[in-house]
């Protein structure tokens, strides 16, 4: 006996329903938050002319704990500030690893090179409302030019930079190509020059024979800053450009001579190293300062390019190291509408308080080859019974800094 088969209409049925199926999987699929959609780097990602690190980009980390992606909530669409208050970015262009300084109430800021510049700089009273300044360094060093870093084309490579205001004179330290140091790869290594300048607005001039510090063979020195001590001793603090060329990268100290235009001694290994998985390939920016007989230094880690990049901080009880790494670390990391916040500088306000200063993507433009910018941000740093925090990424209406 013939068994009869399902009917037309049954097969037309039950296709509907497979159809509908796939349909609501594909739309779950797609609602999903991951790395993915926010534009992982590619070797694309470093070709702007505001590229902040010579080694590859890397895909970020996505071991547990790593602030490889980015949370579902949080604010898109701040509210309008009051008065007596202010929101991020405080400079709403791209101003790659910014470093601030204050001078007699009011403060300066500085930046890796944009807009045809070799260097961007900026002023404000307050913090907040921002006036861009002509190029502070117009001229590079004898020693230094255009780099074919990225490409067989040469091109502008003048990052980090870090000012100072020593005795009557205000110095610059600045990452910039030195041309006939050759690095492990081949190409010219990142190093270290230092100019000077009567105003803090510039021009800075660098009338130096060669870089103040360039370890060539562990791939060049970058991302300085300068310190000083509370019994007048100064620093220069930086990195070895080890990720350029699959080396460790690791932080150095040395003191200054008293103009602040050359090094003293030999540097000291500070004892901190890319060797924990939220800063996975790569630690930069250093930054420096003292506390209540201890030391705090603060450091960006992790691929810039990437939602992963966040900042961190190490501790010691002498200025040389070495320091240990907070367990608590990192401290300021990917929140929207902030991506990739990092390479940090801190800085007090007139009534005291410490504020730190970083760059942040938007969350939905991570990288050049996505059409992103870093664009300039300040939130409180607090320390507390030897622990520092930020309170930040913050976009919405905060308290302003204290003015002068």
């Amino acid at each position: 006996m013939m068994v009869a088969g399902p009917s037309r209409r049954g097969h037309r049925a039950w296709a509907l329903i497979l159809v509908a199926a796939l349909l609501t999987a594909c739309g779950n699929a797609a609602s999903t938050p991951g790395i993915g959609g926010l534009g992982s780097p590619s070797p694309s990602s470093t070709a702007g002319p505001s590229a902040a690190d010579s080694g590859p980009p890397t895909a970020p980390a996505t071991a547990s704990g790593t602030p490889d992606a980015v949370p579902s909530q949080g604010p898109t669409a701040p509210a309008t500030p009051g008065e007596g208050e202010f929101a991020n970015p405080v400079i709403d262009a791209d101003f790659p690893d910014p470093h601030v300084i204050n001078v007699d109430g009011t403060y300066y800021a500085y930046a890796t090179t944009g807009g045809g510049k070799n260097l961007q700089a900026a002023t404000s009273e307050d913090l907040v409302e921002w006036e861009m300044l002509v190029d502070p360094l117009p001229e590079l060093a004898s020693w230094s030019g255009l780099t074919p870093l990225f490409s067989d084309s040469p091109h502008k490579a003048t990052w980090a930079p870090a000012a100072a205001h020593i005795d009557d004179t205000f110095v610059l330290y600045y990452t910039t190509p030195a041309l006939q140091m050759e690095r492990p790869d081949g190409r010219p290594s990142q190093c270290i020059g230092v100019a000077v300048a009567d105003d803090p607005a510039g021009p800075f001039v660098d009338e130096s024979e060669g870089p103040i510090v360039c370890q060539a063979d562990l791939g060049g020195s970058i991302d300085s800053t300068y310190f000083r001590d509370e019994d007048g001793t100064q620093y220069l603090v930086w990195k070895n450009d080890g990720n350029c060329c699959a080396i460790e990268t690791r932080f150095y100290i040395q003191e200054l001579s008293a103009d602040g235009l050359s090094v003293i001694g030999e540097p000291a290994d500070m004892g901190v190293a890319n060797d924990t998985i939220w800063e996975r390939s790569v630690i930069e920016a250093p930054t420096l300062i003292a506390r209540d007989g201890t030391y705090y230094l603060f450091f960006s880690g992790n691929d810039f390019a990437s939602a992963a990049y966040a900042v961190g901080y190490a501790t010691s009880d002498d200025v040389l190291g070495p320091y240990e790494d907070a367990e608590e670390n990192p401290i300021l990391k990917t929140e929207r509408p902030a991506g990739g916040p990092g390479h940090q500088s801190v800085l007090e306000d007139e009534d005291g308080d410490l504020w730190m200063t970083y760059h942040a993507w938007d969350v939905s433009r991570i990288g050049y080859q996505n059409g992103g910018r870093r664009s300039m941000w300040i939130d409180p740093l607090v320390i507390e019974d030897g622990a520092a925090s930020v309170q930040g990424p913050t976009a919405g209406p905060q308290p302003a800094p204290e003015a002068p």
